[in-house]
């Protein structure tokens, strides 16, 4: 369509983000009625035709409404336990008037719902939240003038509630009823108005998990429960370490067990059966030489060696000079601040399930990224993407760590090869041998006070933890930030795959950040909370500073004052939090216990206010492992750890008393939830730990090793 054309929505059969045209995608839903969205800019305007896969930010919104009334929303986002399969129908079951009980939220399915990204970065309510809630005021819109024409009736004296409209005179009809036996594309000439907070009777409400009935009764299905016909099981030989070459493999042992499938192609050695013991059993007959990975590096030396392998510097922000700022200080301080690397660790491993058939590829896989897996399983087959239909069931936590799907491929090249459905489903020590682990990463911190207790000056300097919430929270004339490497990739830096973790960037940069405030508040001889408030212009930050200091309840004293309080701000993406905790250190074992975590939020307006505090809870009892224990051991390319016996993530017995008190802000538009409470939690343990026995950890974990070696 060339840019002077005016785009018609009768005659179109454009794809849409699934790949899919529409009259495809009408037929399949069946019945029903079927409204399509164009967001922002209305569609009878002259536009220049985009494709929702280049442009994901004006990707069009689907909603089905049913016979029966029911409302099936559709989403490229996934649901894996942040609790978006709620909120977002809050969101749609507000602006279209239906209760939320009769909305099905239908999540990466690619053949159904809009082109998506992914998810991840606490972003799905942020970004795809407003158009999902302007589309189903659009679809109200048109359902009215629907009725409008049914009853006979002017358009603007109708009115609609749970689904039914009615005029004045008592007369009324479902969407159920306006939808029976049609399917209608029916676009709105101006934009639809949305409604205003205080109207708001679904949205913004505390409700329960609408999947928590099927996850507590086992009814939910993941990637790993999927069983079809003729289905084999796949064990796949793994490297001893990364950077390993294989040289030779020998499979005679596995032949002789009966129904066995052996696959060799490339780099690919597997196993298949459709008994998973048998073909695991296989696996261990296979005898296999490798050439030794030249890696050096490890645990003890990898600081040293990202030091020396970092790129130069790209500034991240700046202002003023830092020499005139360093001139006005009375005080400087200088620190470097380390944290290892830490694996995503999910409950459920990395699976996915391929069968290809006669027209159609169709995956189920465990994935934070449905429309990236349809891709890479079309490339690997040689085939176009709208062959491939990825259907993402429940996943069973993902953390920024289910985004490659490297088990996608290799179900896909093993099915190719054995002409049957396969399922790949990684060991514990596939998942932590395959993780890309969040990045061992150091920071350096210079800043300084002048006479009132004001930085005057701040150089950070981040080495390979990326930019996020890096900028300066504190009123600060002078400043400079700088980063080199982010936290994605791996090859000749890294010794293994290296990307986002809950909050990627954000853990690391916030522990230094908060650490060297603490560091200054101590030294200019004030407490703790003091000193930030003398700090803080930012409006936003100060409220929930003084919320948390409110709900902790008792006062800060200058550190260290055997307390044990901590006290560390953060702002991500948006999302601005206070967080403080209360811990214990025994002086003789170096173990820490967190007796108490308050955490006040405001992450602009709420949608769900108890799907956020299971949120925030989340993120604290997560983030006391990266705090406390979670580091991975490993020696050049060799991963140590292997499974739970070794990692220690959290357990029950460590949780703290958790209290949460959201900030409401329903002016501003709805920010992240499923990340920033746990960013803060290595700062707020840090400064709680020297406030108690006045040690300063520069480390993540703060494992007890390092505690005794501090207080010694």
């Amino acid at each position: 369509m060339k840019e002077d054309e005016v785009f018609n929505p009768d005659t179109v059969t454009e794809k849409t983000g699934a790949g899919v045209d529409r009259r495809d995608f009408l037929k399949r839903l069946g019945g029903g009625i079927t409204v399509f969205f164009t967001i922002g800019v209305p569609v009878a305007r002259t536009q220049r035709r985009r494709q929702v896969r280049d442009y994901p930010e004006d990707f069009n919104a689907y909603l089905r409404i049913a016979e029966d009334g029911r409302v099936s929303c559709f989403t490229g986002k996934i649901e894996m336990g942040q609790g978006i399969i709620t909120s977002l129908a809050q969101m749609l079951a507000e602006e279209l008037e239906v209760p939320l009980s009769t909305v099905d939220m239908v999540m990466g399915d690619t053949a159904l719902c809009p082109y998506d990204s992914g998810t991840f970065g606490s972003r799905s309510t942020k970004y795809f939240g407003p158009p999902l809630r302007q589309a189903a005021a659009e679809a109200k819109a048109v359902l009215i003038e629907l009725a409008a024409e049914r009853l006979g009736a002017v358009r603007r004296e109708l009115s609609v509630k749970d689904g039914i409209v009615s005029d004045r005179a008592g007369n009324s009809i479902t969407y159920g009823q306006l939808a029976r036996g049609k399917r209608i594309e029916r676009y709105l000439d101006e934009k639809a108005p949305l409604k205003i907070h205080p109207q708001y009777v679904v949205s913004g409400k505390p409700k329960l998990r609408t999947d928590a009935l099927k996850k507590v009764t086992g009814e939910a299905q993941y990637a790993g429960d999927i069983r079809i016909p003729g289905m084999l099981y796949a064990r796949i030989l793994r490297p001893p370490a990364h950077g390993a070459k294989l040289k030779q493999v020998d499979d005679t042992g596995a032949r002789n067990i009966e129904g066995i499938k052996l696959i060799k192609d490339g780099d690919l050695v597997a196993a298949l059966h459709e008994f998973p013991d048998q073909a695991e059993k296989a696996l261990k007959r296979m005898k296999a030489e490798y050439d030794d990975s030249d890696l050096a590096v490890d645990n003890q030396t990898i600081f040293e060696h990202l030091e020396k392998a970092a790129p130069p510097a790209e500034i991240v922000t700046e202002k003023g000079s830092l020499e005139e700022g360093m001139g006005d200080a009375v005080q400087s301080f200088e620190s470097t601040f380390f944290n290892h690397y830490v694996a995503h660790a999910p409950m459920e491993t990395h699976t996915a399930l391929v069968h290809i058939g006669d027209d159609e590829v169709r995956v189920w896989a465990s994935t934070q990224s449905p429309f990236r897996a349809r891709d890479s399983v079309a490339e690997t087959l040689g085939i176009s993407s709208d062959r491939v239909h990825v259907i993402t069931p429940f996943v069973g936590g993902g953390f920024g760590g289910k985004n490659q799907g490297q088990q996608i491929v290799e179900a896909a090249r093993l099915a190719k090869l054995t002409g049957r459905p396969v399922q790949v489903a990684w060991s514990r020590e596939e998942e932590f041998f395959y993780d890309s682990f969040r990045p061992a990463a150091l920071i350096k911190a210079r800043s300084g006070l002048d006479r009132m207790h004001r930085i005057t000056y701040w150089d950070f300097d981040i080495y390979f933890a990326g930019t996020r919430s890096s900028e300066p929270i504190y009123h600060i004339p002078h400043y400079l930030v700088r980063s080199r490497g982010a936290w994605r990739g791996g090859g000749q830096t890294h010794p293994f795959n290296v990307g986002a973790w809950r909050g990627p960037g954000s853990n690391t940069n916030v522990f230094a950040m908060e650490s060297q405030t603490d560091i200054m508040a101590q030294a200019a001889g004030i407490d703790p909370l003091s000193f930030r408030m003398i700090n803080l212009t930012d409006a936003r930050m100060k409220r929930v500073l003084e919320a948390a200091a409110e709900l902790f309840g008792d006062s800060f004293s200058k550190s260290p004052s055997g307390k044990g309080y901590g006290i560390a701000c953060t702002n991500y993406l948006g999302t601005v939090l206070a967080t403080m905790a209360e811990v214990h250190v025994d002086k003789t074992t170096g173990k820490i216990r967190v007796d108490r975590v308050v955490c006040a939020q405001e992450m602009g307006e709420v949608i769900n206010p108890q799907g956020a505090k299971l949120q925030i809870e989340g993120c604290i009892t997560m983030g006391l492992g990266y705090c406390l224990t979670e580091e991975i051991a490993f020696s050049g390319g060799k991963i140590i750890d292997k499974n739970f016996n070794t990692y220690q993530i959290p357990r029950f017995s460590w949780l703290p008393k958790i209290e949460t008190v959201l900030v409401d802000n329903p002016d501003m538009p709805p920010q992240g939830c499923g990340e920033p409470a746990i960013t803060s939690m290595g700062a707020v343990i840090a400064n709680a730990v020297n406030d108690a026995v006045g040690v300063r950890m520069f480390t993540l974990p703060m494992t007890p090793e390092r505690i005794l070696q501090a207080i010694r």
